[in-house]
């Protein structure tokens, strides 16, 4: 049992650390606020004053912020629905005893490791460039029109380039999950002649609902400020500027870091109300 001298001792060691982390998270909020309120022109007459509420009053009467939070809840609605949907099944496939498992599971994970600015530019010149990609030659070898992705399809575009990163960790997470899974439980279904779509439905799906519920959690973090990817093929047109783009604009195109940082204010609200509603699903999750 810890001593009050050890737990004294190990708050010690650790507070350096936490008041590292404390101001490495403090520092840039406090300043997101501070210039919030202030007109703030870097090439334009630098600090024009304190300006109050108005830089938020702008920014959320923007014709572009609904548009653009409409974006982002689509774009993280719909890579959530691919990556958790084809990580189950690949998870599943990969969880089967094959040739080359090894080999198979490396592929399947390495698009993860690839920086969202180099896969942005593989999928847009690579796949989806309507003369020359990939996807343009699959369509015309069937006698079909090339798809102008990038303008016609931006949308459902980024959701792929996006879902294609994401799904190798939605996959390894729910692999690990599989795997924990008693294999004797399986075996006594299958002796009792449960087909294979029950065992999934009543076994396998019930283990995996926290592994499902951490997936979701963790990449809505992330993609809630989903930027390279859209920055490098579309640069916000035709649809897809998110809430984080708009921020970028308000911010480097528009020189007004005032406005810039009240867009930022928004975007952590938004954050921390998807957050706390995820951890309340993931919290039942777990309960369960």
């Amino acid at each position: 049992m810890a001593t009050h001298h050890s737990r004294s001792a190990a708050r010690m060691m650790m507070a350096p650390a936490v008041i590292v982390l404390l101001g490495w998270m403090l520092i840039p909020l406090t300043m997101t606020l501070y210039f919030s309120f202030k007109k703030y022109l870097p090439l334009r007459g630098g600090d024009l004053g304190w300006t109050g509420f108005d830089n938020y009053t702008r920014f959320i009467s923007s014709s572009a912020f609904l548009p653009s939070v409409q974006a982002t809840l689509i774009i993280v609605g719909g890579v959530l629905v691919i990556t958790v949907v084809l990580g189950v099944l690949l998870a599943l496939l990969l969880d089967q005893p094959m040739w080359g498992q090894g080999i198979v599971r490396v592929l399947v994970i390495a698009p993860f490791f690839v920086m969202p600015t180099v896969s942005g530019l593989v999928w847009k010149n690579m796949f989806m460039d309507p003369v020359n990609g990939l996807l343009a030659h699959l369509w015309k070898f069937f006698g079909a029109t090339p798809v102008e992705w990038l303008s016609h399809a931006s949308l459902q575009s980024i959701i792929m380039i996006t879902s294609w990163q994401w799904l190798p960790f939605a996959t390894l997470i729910l692999l690990t999950a599989i795997q924990s899974l008693d294999r004797e439980q399986l075996e006594a279904a299958e002796m009792d002649g449960a087909p294979p779509l029950k065992r999934f439905t009543y076994i396998i799906l019930p283990h995996l609902s926290r592994a499902i519920a951490v997936v979701i959690l963790i990449q809505t973090i992330f993609l809630l400020s989903i930027f390279a990817e859209i920055f490098v093929t579309t640069a916000g047109s035709f649809g897809t500027r998110t809430l984080t783009y708009l921020i970028y604009q308000r911010v480097l195109e528009s020189q007004n870091v005032g406005l810039g940082s009240a867009g930022g204010v928004y975007a952590i609200i938004l954050a921390n109300i998807v957050a706390i509603f995820l951890m309340r699903i993931v919290g039942k999750s777990l309960d369960t």
